[in-house]
């Protein structure tokens, strides 16, 4: 199933937000900075990858229910949604 860019903005803009969050992440490492505050960054941006996979998830199980011909079936989503769990 192709996804539609129109549905996909606010997750290519989380997937951003992330980016921008790994790489300050990656700053503070180099700077030496505090563990906590590296693991805090660091939980954010996990939490913000599984967000924008979920998703994605939740747009391909609309499409399936509207157009069940043309989505993954049953257990293609459940492996999906297993895989970010």
């Amino acid at each position: 199933m192709e996804l539609d860019p129109a549905d996909m903005t606010p997750v290519v803009n989380r997937l951003k937000r992330a980016q921008g969050q790994l790489a300050a992440v990656t700053r503070m490492i180099e700077d030496g900075q505090d563990c906590k505050a590296v693991v805090t960054q660091l939980s954010a941006v996990s939490k913000a990858l599984d967000r924008a996979g979920f998703a994605i998830i939740a747009t391909s199980m609309e499409k399936c229910l509207t157009s069940p011909d043309q989505g993954l079936d049953k257990k293609e989503l459940e492996k999906l949604f297993l895989s970010l769990a």
